[in-house]
């Protein structure tokens, strides 16, 4: 038996939004057994836009039943039966959301007419609901109200039917199938070419824009996973709605992939990327000579072609860095900008000598560039013949990339000239090092040829 449902709402998604009106037309395949439609009071405002498009407003609902009050029965119809609508994870989405806040649980196999539509009917330029009753002579007088377009896509279904679609049918409700979870606009073929291998995949909307990066240790399984549970909140409906297209890059292992996220995600900005959007390193540690000889220390914003030596996320943690090293080798504030008050000729009588002074600047320079490690993680590459590098130069990220089994070295030089350079952050700098020391054989110690 089939429970063929279509809804009114007030919105995209059902986190947020609440149901207008519900229709439902049970079909044995053969004919309507039963049928059940209703207006319901959303509990909250419905836009004009809402109003515009399906002509339920606010009065019409203010005397209908909550969904608390018909979900009982609407729970007793639906659940011995498949859920069946045009474009079902949006419907599916609501009423199992308002069915659950109603302490109803629903737990059945669902079909979607758009799918079944382009297995059955072939080459239409359109699968909308409207566009297939123009095209297959299907009546709906009421279009966009829950009881005409159910009624619309139960005349759909049994043409499907006519067609031969039950071979569609039982292939879409087996488990294996991915059918009945996919985003609309992407076929199943697209998911079964996706590699089983680590890399990074994209999300791209009808337009070709990437709205979605994600990594992954196994790229088909991860995709996968984003469609399989009908979540309500806004996220997810987006994904079911706007992915018409997925791809991936393979990498050589999950390190790799978290790199390549993590930077692609701050190159294209996708909209629906919520994590990692912290803005790219402001601040840095910086040497200079002023006009009374004196080494300076400073921490200002970074600068484009000017050397650094060391670099921050936040001024925070730049100036705490600073003053431990003041502390450490006896430097100065005002000569480090701590204090920013001007030095008069009574603060250089105090001062030590440029000579004297600039040797501890150098000392404490020295010990920086101690403390700042410059290695290399090397693992194996896509194919038996190259490795994967990942360099890490003075505590920074510097780049990664493949080299063949003859050009591995571990000279920092001849590495950086073979290596594609990238933007370094502190996720991709901590996840590195937390990589290192869970598998220190692979953290290669680097050399500088002179």
């Amino acid at each position: 038996m089939y429970a063929i449902v279509d809804i009114e709402t007030t919105g995209g998604h059902a986190a947020g939004n609440g149901i207008t009106e519900i229709a439902i037309y049970v079909h044995d395949g053969t004919r309507i057994t039963r049928q059940y439609k209703s207006l319901v009071n959303p509990g909250r405002s419905i836009p004009l836009y809402i109003t515009a498009l399906t002509g339920i407003n606010n009065a019409m609902v203010a005397s209908a039943p909550g969904f608390d009050e018909i979900a009982p029965e609407i729970h007793e119809i639906l659940s011995s039966n498949i859920f069946v609508a045009h474009n079902v994870n949006f419907d599916f989405s609501f009423v199992k959301h308002f069915l659950k806040n109603s302490g109803f649980d629903l737990n059945v196999k669902k079909l979607c007419t758009v799918r079944l539509s382009r297995k059955v009917f072939p080459g239409l330029p359109s699968y909308s609901l409207g566009n297939l009753c123009r095209n297959l002579q299907i009546e709906n007088e009421s279009r966009h109200r829950a009881d005409g377009d159910a009624k619309a896509t139960v005349a759909l279904f049994e043409k499907i039917l006519q067609q031969g679609g039950n071979e569609h049918i039982d292939a879409m409700l087996k488990k294996s199938s991915a059918e009945q979870w996919l985003p609309l606009h992407l076929e199943k073929k697209e998911i079964q070419k996706l590699p089983q291998t680590p890399g990074v995949y994209y999300f791209h909307n009808a337009r070709g824009q990437i709205i979605y990066v994600g990594k992954a240790i196994n790229i088909r399984k991860r995709v996968s996973s984003h469609f399989t549970h009908n979540d309500a909140e806004k996220k997810r409906q987006h994904f079911v709605r706007l992915i018409h297209k997925v791809t991936y890059t393979v990498c050589a292992n999950e390190l790799q992939a978290l790199v390549l996220e993590s930077t692609e995600i701050k190159r294209l900005w996708p909209k629906y990327n919520y994590s990692q959007k912290q803005p790219a390193q402001k601040f840095a540690l910086y040497c200079f000579e002023d006009n009374r000889g004196y080494l300076r220390l400073a921490i200002d914003k970074k600068k484009k072609n000017i050397p650094v030596l060391y670099q921050f996320n936040l001024l925070h943690e730049g100036m705490v860095m600073l003053r431990k090293i003041i502390e450490e080798f006896e430097l100065d504030n005002k000569l480090c900008y701590l204090d920013k008050t001007p030095i008069t000729e009574k603060d250089l009588s105090f001062l030590d000598a440029p000579l004297y002074y600039n040797g501890k600047v150098k000392t404490a320079l020295e010990a920086l560039e101690r403390q700042l490690p410059t290695f290399a993680i090397v693992d194996e590459g896509l194919t038996k013949d190259e490795k994967l590098f990942l360099l890490i130069e003075r505590g920074s990220f510097w780049g990664m990339g493949y080299l063949n089994q003859h050009e591995t070295t571990n000279d920092l030089h001849q590495l950086k000239d073979k290596l594609q350079p990238f933007a370094d952050n502190d996720f991709i700098r901590n996840s590195i090092y937390s990589f290192a020391e869970t598998y220190p054989h692979k953290k290669m110690e680097l050399v500088t040829s002179k």
